[in-house]
């Protein structure tokens, strides 16, 4: 019932949504004054929100700097939340990435390094699945090609959102016998990583944040950024309102 009314207030709070809702009911009732609002409105709105600079204004506010590797503290577990493969696309000799594929590769370049010793990967199929394998099954398939040492890969691979990943590692955690109270390395999404740490504080999970997978970009100043309007602005405007929406129903609920 939660994820239903949240997909439906987020439906509602799009930024498409609310444009094609302003145009389609001004258009309608152009020939009254408050229908050339509406019609006015929302072609400014469509401006503002496939305006590149401007979008990536609100990025690089929302999203937390990137840290260097050569920061990071060395740290038993490092923990890589799911939601970067195709589990829309069924195949099992190889893994299909999304954008986020930082998330998985980050993880193994901090194992290499040897900044973490073992990867917990947490993630089941989501809410509607089309593949009967999990997410965190296709990451560790990856690691294990790339020649990472099979004992050194975990898997929670029942969660299928934020607060599950969380609840769900802490109880992982603890049938390992691995002591709860020491520091992890939390490594998930950039724009993610707020909605992520205050689920894992909720659950009494002490992390260190390593954000990965950014959208943001250095300021540009030039004419196409300026300027040109960009359909990729808007889907980075309505990833940063699905966000904030499911933040806004995390507190409601007590999930962080």
């Amino acid at each position: 019932m939660f994820f239903y009314l949240s997909q439906f207030l987020s439906f509602l709070a799009m930024p498409l949504t609310i444009l094609l809702i302003l145009i389609i009911i001004g258009a309608i009732y152009i020939r009254r004054k408050w229908g050339k609002k509406l019609l006015w409105t929302g072609i400014g709105l469509l401006l503002f929100f496939t305006n590149p600079f401007l979008s990536n204004l609100a990025l690089l506010a929302w999203e937390p700097e990137f840290k260097s590797f050569e920061e990071i503290e060395s740290h038993e577990i490092g923990i890589v939340l799911t939601g970067v493969t195709n589990m829309s696309k069924t195949a099992y000799d190889r893994t299909f990435f999304n954008k986020g594929a930082d998330r998985i590769t980050h993880a193994l370049q901090l194992y290499r390094m040897g900044k973490i010793k073992k990867i917990l990967i947490t993630g089941g199929q989501g809410l509607n699945p089309s593949n009967p394998q999990t997410e965190a099954e296709l990451l560790k398939r990856f690691l294990i090609m790339t020649g990472m040492p099979e004992e050194d890969i975990w898997i929670e691979d029942q969660a299928k959102n934020t607060a599950q990943n969380a609840q769900f590692t802490k109880d992982f955690l603890a049938q390992k016998g691995i002591p709860l109270s020491q520091e992890f390395i939390l490594i998930t999404s950039a724009f993610h990583m707020a909605r992520a740490k205050g689920c894992f504080d909720k659950v009494g999970l002490k992390t260190t944040t390593f954000p990965t997978d950014y959208y943001s970009h250095d300021i540009k100043y030039d004419i196409p950024s300026l300027l040109f309007p960009d359909p990729f602005s808007l889907e980075y405007w309505t990833k940063l309102f699905k966000e904030w929406i499911g933040i806004t129903m995390y507190k409601l609920v007590g999930y962080m």
